[in-house]
């Protein structure tokens, strides 16, 4: 998905640029549209109708530049309800898109006005409905910051999906869930599970670490597979900033810049101290953004998606005019090794939350089992929730203990908050959205609780989510 947003006047005019407009988000206008929508995909040579949100010309997702308010019209094509969260925005909590929490969802043919100053960064945008999400009802979201605007260099967006034909029913039945949950019937309680308080308590004993819990059909970035990957035309020595999502259900990503180096600069909008390297983990839910300088000489280069604890891969490749793109299996040769909280551990935010001590705070533990399959917040799944409560203004910590053998990415609605330690080591590390808590680990996070409402707190694993590992960030006046 190669953005309009490239060193000025390089690629004007490119015929390579016609292949790839679907997916490059668009420019918006005051008073602008979005639709939800159904789009056809061919992956692996069969069509698949999945969901998509659609601005102007047909392009998905959106770019607003500098200064540019969070301004427009949504609009439901669907032939379902349906309703939009702008994720890693805080806007007024009646318009942040989770369906009840306060407002309905949209009816088919249903439309909804949106007005808000929205936050710089790499974010996107994504149905709280965990079986449309699944479906792909997801795309960029893009605020461009003056930085941004000025900088000498191009801008590529990659967005990452696992992607199955099978529906989320389906999968849950398969893996043994029981119950409707929040990913079939909206915001209901799931049937028979009140009863389960003791499962973040759960023995583990000599059990292994659950990486994958879902084989997909397919892997694609920017709606495409290795078989036929976007080839983004690149300069030669030039800078690239490489805007990466990871809009997965269940898969977390290693991404690895092979033969260049790369530095993070930013993680879920939020600006951190440059970090080099070549390979850099996303959970579900979280962006990275990727400084890349290509050589002089040019060439094709890779930008893959490892699938952790697996050899399947996605990815694009940036290449210079006249580069040879060579075919790039779908399997690598070697399995990608498990996320944990390293790479959190050497990030520090630019722009930290102010110093000052919590005024209260709460421990929460994650937990669940494969067998049966069910991923609680402290014993409870959403419709038997304890709400997080806190009060406006506060300096309120959370405590997040993993006490399940998978890793959950937590994300809360309506804050940016900032990570300050990990299995009880204080550190000022990364201001973020969305926060990767490895099995069997703790991770504190500090947050200013903002606007008085309900706002909610969930995983961002979706099959996780739709059994109900949910509850709120409740804040009053």
């Amino acid at each position: 998905m190669h953005s309009r947003l490239t060193r000025r006047g390089f690629l004007a005019g490119s015929a390579a640029l016609v292949a790839s407009a679907a997916f490059r988000p668009a420019l918006a206008a005051p008073a602008s549209r979005l639709a939800a929508t159904t789009r056809t995909l061919d992956i692996g040579g069969k069509a698949a109708t999945v969901f998509g949100i659609e601005a102007g010309n047909g392009r998905q997702g959106l770019v607003l530049e500098p200064g540019e308010p969070f301004r427009l019209t949504l609009e439901n094509r669907l032939a379902e309800e349906t309703l939009i969260h702008w994720h890693g925005q805080i806007p007024p909590n009646e318009q942040d898109g989770v369906p009840d929490m306060p407002l309905p969802k949209l009816k088919p043919g249903e439309s909804r006005d949106y007005d808000f100053t929205p936050l710089a960064g790499t974010h996107w945008m994504h149905a709280h409905v965990p079986a449309q999400e699944m479906q792909l009802l997801a795309a960029p979201l893009i605020v461009r910051s003056a930085d941004d605007q000025t900088a000498d260099r191009q801008e590529v967006v990659l967005f990452l999906h696992d992607f199955t034909f099978r529906p989320l029913d389906e999968i849950l039945d398969s893996l043994g869930a029981d119950g409707a949950g929040y990913g079939t019937h909206g915001m209901g309680t799931m049937s028979g599970m009140s009863g389960m308080s003791g499962m973040s308590g759960m023995d583990h004993g000599a059990m292994e670490m659950d990486l994958n819990d879902i084989d997909f059909d397919a892997y694609l970035a920017n709606d495409r597979t290795l078989d036929d990957p976007e080839v983004v035309p690149v300069e030669r020595g030039g800078r690239v900033l490489l805007r990466i999502v990871n809009a997965s259900a269940a898969t977390v990503f290693w991404l690895d810049t092979g033969a260049l180096d790369a530095e993070l600069v930013a993680v879920d909008g939020h600006q951190v101290k440059p970090v080099r390297g070549r390979r850099f983990g996303a959970a579900m839910a979280q962006r990275l953004d990727l400084l890349v300088d290509l050589p002089a000489a040019g060439g094709a280069f890779p930008i893959l998606a490892l699938r952790e604890g697996a050899r399947e891969r996605t990815g694009i490749v940036l290449a210079t005019p006249g580069a040879t793109v060579e075919k790039i299996a779908s399997l690598g040769e070697e399995t990608a090794a498990p996320f944990g909280f390293e790479q959190e551990a050497r990030l520090e935010a630019l722009s930290p939350l102010a110093e000052r001590p919590a005024d209260d705070g709460r421990m929460v533990m994650l937990g669940g089992s494969m067998e049966p399959y069910l991923w609680t917040i402290d014993g409870r799944v959403w419709g038997d929730h304890a709400p997080i409560t806190a009060k406006r203004g506060q300096r309120f910590e959370i405590g997040l203990h993993n006490m399940s053998m998978m890793g959950h990415p937590m994300h809360l609605h309506g804050h940016a908050f900032q990570v300050v330690g990990i299995n009880g080591k204080r550190f000022s590390g990364a201001v973020r959205d969305t926060v990767y808590v490895p099995p069997m680990a703790m991770m504190t996070i500090a947050v200013d609780a903002g606007e008085a409402a309900r706002w909610m707190f969930h995983c961002h694993h979706m099959p996780h989510m739709a059994t109900g590992m949910m509850t709120e960030f409740a804040v009053t006046a």
